[in-house]
């Protein structure tokens, strides 16, 4: 039978150590995102994938706010955080910083997420810096902020529903950028 592993079996890092740990070069950007739950959550994901920083823009509330600790259990104080109130500033900025901005849209030339995170694996050395954006939960990412990204990734999807939550899919292109990055460490 298994037995669930104590916080001190798991090794995790407190609050400081986890400010000073190096980070992947991806970052989350969030396009109106109106749900406090889904900002902790997308918070709290970037905690366990150790990214670098989640850039709130629009209507976005930000921390401290008691709604988005509720599902950040605490992480939107270990993961650094900045604000816009346009995303198309925040994406000119990350631009500028020399980031590959993607919109996680469905779009007529996008790529799904597996290519594009073989496309970062391919290009091992380059040590790629990316940026994705998650938009508004019923409107998605602003035409004008995918227009100004560098592309589009999709998550394929086989169901009746058209889209999932912004929460669940930031955790699996998350999840799954990450592990490209890990493995061109």
């Amino acid at each position: 039978m298994s037995k669930k592993l104590t916080t001190q079996e798991m090794g995790r890092l407190s609050v400081e150590a986890y400010r000073e740990a190096d980070k992947l070069p991806l970052t989350v950007v969030l396009d109106n995102v109106r749900s406090q739950h889904n900002i902790g959550a997308v918070f709290r994901t970037a905690d366990a994938m150790r990214i670098e920083r989640v850039v709130l823009c629009g209507i976005c509330c930000c921390p401290p706010n008691q709604e988005i600790h509720k599902t950040a259990l605490g992480a939107e104080e270990s993961v650094g955080w900045s604000y816009y109130k346009d995303t198309i500033e925040a994406v000119n900025a990350l631009q500028e910083q020399g980031y590959q901005v993607y919109a996680v849209e469905q779009a007529h030339d996008s790529v799904t997420l597996e290519d594009a995170a073989r496309k970062v694996q391919r290009d091992k050395g380059l040590r790629t810096k990316i940026a994705v954006v998650f938009g508004h939960e019923v409107f998605g990412v602003q035409q004008e902020v995918v227009d100004r990204c560098d592309g589009c990734i999709e998550i394929p999807q086989y169901g009746t529903k058209h889209s999932m939550n912004v929460s669940v899919t930031a955790g699996i292109v998350m999840y799954r950028m990450s592990e490209a990055l890990r493995a061109v460490k």
